[in-house]
């Protein structure tokens, strides 16, 4: 059974977020839908971070198996055609090799958030950016994010449902930059608590205003309680830009070893 993987990019505003629910369209859903249109199998799609309601994606990697092998190109170009006219397209399509899980090979995540920084209300970029009106010290805010650079406990900047194991993160990169009217957050780490990007840029907004500075982010990081954290920023402005994963070299081996633990049981 070959498994495929993409690169998928989409418009987070129509859905409840990347993961199938109940309650909402998701895009899990509508590649899941759009995959059934041309191969006529169900399917359940991998994916490498379960974007939230509202939260957008440039870079996102998902992974299906299907029984029938097909070209890659033809799975492309199938897939970007029954999923029209939802707001999500392939990038790119490979089948990949034994091991491979969009989700549990990938060794780093990377987020960019978008605020867009002016009086007037927005237009084009409503709904694809922060609008905020005062305005902020980029340089200020960069000097802030180095404090959540290592390895933290991340207890103030996690929702109260998160359900990772540990509140424990190693961030590896985040800068702040201005270009124009835009000021721009970047951040990497393998992984990421639920609302962490966005709960740690709104705290760095109030360094940007002036309201804080780099040691009331250190204070509020060291506090390990959420009602130390600044606003959460909201979804609009966040996009899931890459994903990077770990050789095949080492993920033909894990897979191998596994397949030996299970003929031992």
């Amino acid at each position: 059974m070959p498994r495929y993987s993409f690169t998928v990019e989409y418009d987070g505003r129509p859905y409840c977020g990347w993961q199938r629910q109940a309650n909402g369209p998701s895009v899990q859903a509508a590649l899941e839908r759009a995959i059934k249109a041309f191969s006529g199998e169900e399917v359940t799609i991998g994916g490498a971070g379960r974007t939230d309601a509202g939260v957008h994606a440039t870079g996102q990697v998902a992974h299906v198996d299907l029984e029938k092998a097909w070209p890659a190109a033809t799975v492309l170009r199938a897939i970007n055609f029954h999923i029209q006219p939802d707001p999500v397209v392939l990038l790119d399509c490979a089948e990949m090799h034994e091991g491979f899980d969009s989700r549990f090979s990938a060794i780093r995540r990377s987020y960019r958030y978008r605020i867009f920084n002016r009086s007037a209300r927005l237009t084009f970029e409503r709904g694809l950016a922060w609008h905020v009106k005062a305005e902020l010290d980029a340089d200020a805010m960069n000097d802030a994010a180095q404090e959540f650079v290592g390895h933290h406990d991340f207890t103030t900047f996690r929702h109260a449902r998160c359900q990772a194991k540990s509140p424990e993160k190693t961030l590896e990169t985040f800068s702040v930059r201005r270009e124009g009217l835009f000021v721009i957050a970047e951040c990497s780490s393998r992984s990421f608590l639920h609302n962490q990007v966005r709960s740690m840029v709104g705290t760095l907004k109030l360094v940007g205003e002036g309201k804080w500075t780099a040691q009331d982010v250190r204070a509020a990081l060291a506090a390990r309680d959420r009602k130390a954290c600044g606003p959460v920023a909201p979804a609009d402005g966040l996009y899931l830009t890459g994903v990077d994963y770990r050789s095949k070299d080492k993920d033909i081996a894990k897979a191998k070893a596994k397949k030996l633990e299970e003929s031992q049981r």
